[in-house]
């Protein structure tokens, strides 16, 4: 049985290494929820909200989070007993609706602390089978496409196995052909936007189907499924869709419209691990193809990424990139390298894989909450 006896809530303050700026704005600095969770065993873990500062990705943020997760999630989890990580999930979505990114974090760290007290790897015990994943970049918005395709350039030459661009209106078709120049014809390139278009932007968004991407990423609202579906039958270039897919039930939906043709399944954004595999089945029993994406997350955050991509319906490079890509020192060791564009999956260690730096964490709190049983 899985109990959880103690859980603590710590927010720390870490500086990028440099600004990643997206449609909807740009992050210099990253304040992040971590959660620690210990059994009455002694049995540890820790897992990692990825909630933003603000409402521009999702309408949760780090202080929702915080709410959320200490006022409502906590109290019906500490103490309790649950057979599987799966049966806490259900119990949460049971009495809290939405608060996704919060119910991830307490439920991602049940599966760590369940892979700390079987011994095993979180890979294997959430059924993954690859020994090491394929790796893409996210760059964000930059001022001329020249700037754009020269870091585009230096990312291949890395050995980044796929490469995207963040693009929004007015920075867009000539920054893609830009960089399709520069990279050759057949370098995987895909293209996020953040939900920065509308239905009528549909013409312009036709203008990418010349430059032979995997994918055009969440072009349309956040909340849409109709609107993609309409877009999607315009296009050659598959949509993807992310902040639209909530849970299993949205991506059947997606589905069913024909909204999209692969998913970027971010465990945070759907409510954890339990609703992330579910999705995951869903689209292999279509033969929709997953990939993992990423949320600016610590070392902490991107070992429960890793472990998810390696479940074999992950078909394209994540948004997986060591450590040094963001943090000029993560917290954790080792810290997450990359090795012929591959991120290796540590199953030869329990749980997450990675030594939690504590000490490092307690120098950057800036506010800690003990709840127990």
């Amino acid at each position: 049985m899985l109990e959880i006896a103690q859980l603590t809530m710590r927010e720390i303050r870490v500086a990028l290494k440099t600004p990643f700026r997206i449609s909807s704005g740009a992050t210099q600095e990253r304040r992040v929820l971590l959660l620690h969770l210990t059994d009455h065993d002694g049995a540890e873990c820790w897992s990692e909200c990825v909630a933003g500062e603000r409402p521009n990705y999702s309408p949760e943020t780090i202080d929702t989070c915080f709410l959320a997760i200490g006022e409502w999630i906590a109290p019906l989890v500490l103490g309790r007993a649950f057979a599987t990580p799966a049966e806490l999930s259900a119990v949460l979505d049971t009495a809290v609706r939405g608060h996704y990114m919060a119910k991830a974090a307490v439920e991602m760290g049940a599966w760590g602390l369940l892979a700390v007290r079987q011994g095993m790897s979180l890979a294997d015990v959430v059924g993954g089978q690859r020994e090491s994943v394929p790796t893409g970049i996210s760059l964000g918005i930059q001022e001329t496409p020249e700037a754009l395709a020269a870091q585009a350039c230096d990312a291949r030459r890395e050995g980044y196995r796929r490469i995207k661009l963040k693009i929004q209106p007015g920075a867009d078709v000539a920054f893609v052909a830009t960089v399709r120049e520069a990279l050759g014809p057949d370098v995987p390139l895909t293209v996020d936007a953040n939900s920065a278009y509308r239905l009528d932007d549909r013409e312009v968004l036709r203008e990418l189907d010349a430059f032979n991407l995997l994918l055009i990423e969440q072009p349309l609202a956040h909340d849409d499924l109709v609107r993609h579906a309409e877009l999607q039958r315009h296009l050659r270039t598959p949509i993807c869709l992310d902040e639209s897919i909530t849970g299993p039930d949205r991506a059947a939906d997606m589905i069913t419209l024909g909204s999209g043709k692969i998913i970027n399944i971010k465990p945070g954004r759907v409510g954890g691990f339990t609703r992330a595999i579910a999705i995951h089945d869903l689209a292999a029993a279509h033969d929709i193809p997953v990939w993992c994406g990423g949320m600016l997350e610590t070392g902490i955050g991107r070992a429960y990424n890793v472990a998810l991509a390696s479940l074999d319906n992950f078909r394209l490079p994540g948004d997986l990139s060591p450590s040094s890509r963001y943090w000029a020192r993560d917290i954790v060791t080792p810290a997450w390298t990359m090795d012929a564009g591959t991120v290796r999956v540590p199953r030869d260690r329990p749980g997450l894989g990675v030594e939690v730096d504590v000490e490092m964490i307690g120098g950057l709190t800036l506010r800690c909450t003990t709840l127990t049983a």
